[in-house]
């Protein structure tokens, strides 16, 4: 009853402040206590100063530039609600550095609670609160339809408009940006949406989460390591985190896919692909599309040995004879994707290596006919070898090696990744060791879980942009710094078999509600457990498999339903 009466003040309260509501009627208007003068209605928040003394980093303040209210419009899961959307930056502490840019939606009617989302790539966009995430289900509607008052940046790290969103690395030639990028932009902008947030609706939120996938998924775990206090539960997709040994994996693969005849075609890409399904495809008990039972198929499927229907994936002789096999340089370039690579020098951080990809049993773009071939292509190997310059046809972790070596690392606009040897780097080494030391926020949850938060890690096993490997190297590391159960307290890790990156993939192109689990958890104590479900979108629409707790996997029951996740259960073998 106290939690219905606070929202029916607070529902109130802002829609008397956005001057929504007409009060009186009766002549007693002396009877009605004014707002407090902190409650301040949509349109008298433009030019609002938030000094930077209630921001919890070096900032010089920071200041609105438009607040004004949005009317509702749409429906069902395309709802938008009446909001108050306000934009604004964060002065950066270095005059010459970038300013943070920053986005506040706050619904007319508040359920109270607050949600930041995470950026992507290098970041350089703002976020689109009205926008449904792009692995939500049909009906799922967007936290602020929700009522939620939503947030986030561009992180700080503004691009060229004419670069593709979120791989335009020029801006983290500065040291503070590049800080930014590693998290200091999520405590800035976290502390000004606090301020504006109380100021709308005189109170500060009874929960916060933090929503994040890619670049975002790292970010909820930054801010979950680093700002434990800030934050009741994140939802982690994907985490690009461990920035330097992932790059410098980037530059190696994008080596071997340089040369001349290296990258295999769609045609020859299928090949491998429908190779791995024949050897691995019914190790979960179902012969479904799905490769679910990865640890098992990687240590099993290599293309050099590997056949299709009888014949042979690798060319006879290894020589590119066509598109029914694979020749020894494109096996090789795959390998190199493939497979753990060990570097010969120290990091800060503590990394000696990166450990590769599911590159042979992954669809590296074999579809064309398939409205997501362009994205699966990007988020892969690419339509085009990488070369330098880079170009749009080429992958994105191209795209991104290029951009973090030219501006972050060797600070020369016209360095060649495609020179850098990853292994022995030479004379970069201390600058990867230093920006490898900025990237270690994450390590350690044990604020966070102490104080009751929990998280929700998710990763897709044919994720070919940000590698599922990593993000079990990380989990499997907060268990030995945290203790296994201390882990199991507050986290739930889920890899999905045949997902790709963002969700994308034309295997199994997942839906969940990932606020409602959340929230479940967080507020009603409902464990997730391996009672989530998701949805298909793309590969066979509409069919469901259970979400399987790290290292278990859907296995399929034998009986029923092979588009049913009733007809799965979760096993480790």
């Amino acid at each position: 009853m106290n939690d219905l009466l606070r929202k029916i003040a607070g529902t109130f309260v802002l829609a008397s402040t956005f001057g929504l509501v007409a009060c009186g009627g009766s002549g007693e208007s002396s009877a009605a206590a004014p707002p407090p003068p902190e409650r301040i209605a949509c349109a008298a928040l433009v030019n609002r100063e938030i000094p930077a003394s209630e921001i919890g980093l070096p900032t010089r303040g920071a200041q609105v530039a438009t607040a004004a209210v949005v009317p509702a419009s749409g429906a069902g899961a395309s709802t938008i609600p009446e909001h108050c959307l306000v934009s604004g930056r964060i002065a950066a502490n270095d005059p010459t550095a970038p300013d943070i840019l920053f986005r506040v939606a706050m619904p007319t009617t508040w359920n109270t609670k607050a949600v930041m989302t995470g950026g992507g790539g290098f970041n350089g966009f703002l976020p689109n609160f009205n926008a449904r995430a792009t692995n939500s289900t049909a009906t799922e509607m967007t936290p602020l339809a929700r009522g939620y008052a939503t947030f986030g940046s561009d992180g700080g790290t503004p691009r060229s408009p004419s670069s593709p969103p979120g791989i335009d690395g020029s801006a983290l030639a500065s040291e503070e940006a590049y800080r930014n990028w590693t998290g200091e932009s999520l405590k800035k902008t976290r502390d000004v949406a606090m301020n504006l947030i109380k100021a709308t609706y005189g109170q500060l939120p009874t929960r916060s989460y933090f929503l994040g996938k890619s670049t975002g998924g790292k970010e909820a775990l930054v801010v979950a390591g680093r700002w434990p206090k800030d934050w009741d539960g994140i939802v982690s997709h994907w985490p690009a985190r461990n920035v330097v040994p992932l790059i410098l994996h980037f530059a190696h693969t994008s080596q071997g896919f340089s040369a001349p005849g290296a990258l295999p075609n769609a045609a020859k890409r299928n090949v491998l692909f429908q190779a791995a399904l024949q050897a691995c495809d019914g190790l979960d008990g179902a012969v479904d599309g799905i490769i679910s039972s990865v640890q098992r198929c990687n240590s099993i499927f290599d293309p050099a040995t590997a056949t299709l229907s009888g014949a042979p994936v690798r060319c006879a002789g290894g020589a590119d004879l066509g598109d029914t096999c694979l020749s020894d340089q494109q096996i090789a370039a795959l390998r190199r994707m493939n497979d753990e690579l060990v570097f010969n020098f120290s990091l800060a951080s503590g990394d000696s290596r990166f450990p590769g990809f599911n590159a042979f049993i992954s669809d590296t773009g074999r579809d064309p006919s398939s409205p997501l071939f362009n994205t699966v292509n990007a988020y892969g190997i690419g339509a085009v070898a990488p070369q330098f310059p880079v170009t749009a046809a080429m992958s994105y972790s191209a795209g991104f090696a290029d951009g973090f070596f030219r501006f972050a690392v060797t600070h020369d606009p016209g360095f060649n990744y495609l020179t850098l040897d990853s292994q022995n780097p030479g004379a970069y080494v201390s600058r990867l060791s230093y920006l490898s030391a900025l990237d270690t926020g994450d390590r350690d949850l044990t604020a966070f879980a102490n104080r009751g938060g929990k998280a929700m890690l998710l990763h897709g096993t044919e994720d070919l942009l940000i590698s599922p490997r990593s993000t079990q190297m990380y989990y499997q590391r907060l268990q030995t710094v945290m203790g296994v159960s201390a882990v199991d307290s507050f986290m739930r890790y889920y890899e999905v078999p045949g997902m790709g990156h963002t969700g994308v993939a034309t295997t199994f192109n997942m839906a969940w509600d990932q606020l409602a689990a959340l929230e479940d958890w967080v507020e009603r104590g409902i464990d997730p457990g391996n009672n989530l479900v998701a949805s298909d979108t793309a590969g066979v629409p509409g069919r469901t498999r259970p979400l399987c707790q790290y290292p278990t996997f859907p296995r399929y029951k034998g009986t029923g339903d092979i588009n049913s996740a009733a007809s799965f259960r979760c096993a480790n073998s």
